[in-house]
């Protein structure tokens, strides 16, 4: 029989993200963009564990595995850096359950790869805190560092300077995400941006701030992927705190004040929407 505390010790859950918003201000000579946004963590995503092994490998499973590849992936970038970083001669032989769907602007390989440092930070005895593990993980991606430290959190300049933000009202909601299984390419996202500065988000109460920001990249996500339209407007109709679009999509969410709220609007989105994706959970 499974050891369960063994099995907490052995494995991290990469953590779904959603930007509860996203102000895109200016593309940098670099390619990437100057932003904005407010990260928010649920308490559910896809799960990494270990055991040991001779160098480092990876075998993935899961609703989402397909097609994901067990030597180009951000999992085993993370093993590697850590091990680099670490000067240090050990092995691991991970496993990626794949929960979260591909493409979806909530986080995805950035948090499996956040997850995988955090795993193996604990497995192999390291000892990097929290901050340490989040610096390592630049080089990752825009979004890996918040990944690592997985609390609300601001970011900006590439979304990796990060500012903790008090978060009392907004673990009163309980979230909803669907995604229609429709891929989308960051990149196609971020180069149909029309460029223009919207402004900064303003401050305040977290889900005050979120209210009045926005997602800069919804208007070219909507364009390059239309059902995006009827997401966010079956969500709406079950009259939520907010409703938006995560990342780059093509995850949209919604808060609501209570989990029967959120359960009863995703009752209304399957109905509605053959093959939709949906995930409910609390903020961490």
């Amino acid at each position: 029989m499974p050891d369960p505390l063994l099995d907490m010790v052995n494995s991290e859950t990469a953590y779904a993200k959603i930007n509860l918003a996203l102000h895109v201000r200016k593309q940098l000579p670099n390619g990437y963009h100057e932003l904005e946004t407010i990260f928010a963590f649920l308490d559910a995503g896809d799960v990494i564990s270990v055991e040991p092994g001779d160098g480092v490998i990876l075998d993935i499973s899961g609703p989402f595995a397909e097609g994901l590849s067990t030597t180009d992936n951000l999992v085993i970038q993370a093993a590697k850096r850590l091990l680099g970083k670490s000067n240090l001669a050990r092995g691991a032989h991970l496993h990626l359950d794949k929960r979260l769907p591909v493409a979806s602007g909530i986080g995805g390989g950035s948090a499996d790869a956040a997850a995988t440092l955090r795993l193996l930070n604990r497995f192999w005895g390291l000892d990097y805190n929290i901050t340490e593990l989040a610096e390592i993980a630049k080089p990752l991606g825009a979004d890996v560092p918040a990944c690592v430290i997985s609390q609300t959190c601001s970011g900006t300049g590439i979304g990796q300077d990060l500012a903790s933000i008090a978060d009392d009202d907004l673990r009163q909601c309980t979230a909803l995400l669907v995604n229609p299984l429709v891929p989308v390419s960051t990149a196609d996202i971020f180069a149909a941006w029309d460029g223009v500065d919207r402004g900064a988000l303003e401050s305040g109460p977290v889900i005050t701030v979120a209210r009045s920001g926005r997602n800069d990249l919804q208007k070219p996500a909507v364009a390059l992927v239309p059902i995006l339209t009827d997401v966010l407007k079956m969500l709406e109709e079950c009259q939520p705190v907010i409703a938006r679009m995560s990342g780059s999509g093509a995850t949209c969410f919604a808060l609501f004040d209570t989990l029967a709220e959120a359960k009863n609007a995703e009752n209304h989105c399957l109905q509605a929407m053959d093959g939709a994706w949906t995930m409910i959970g609390s903020f961490r």
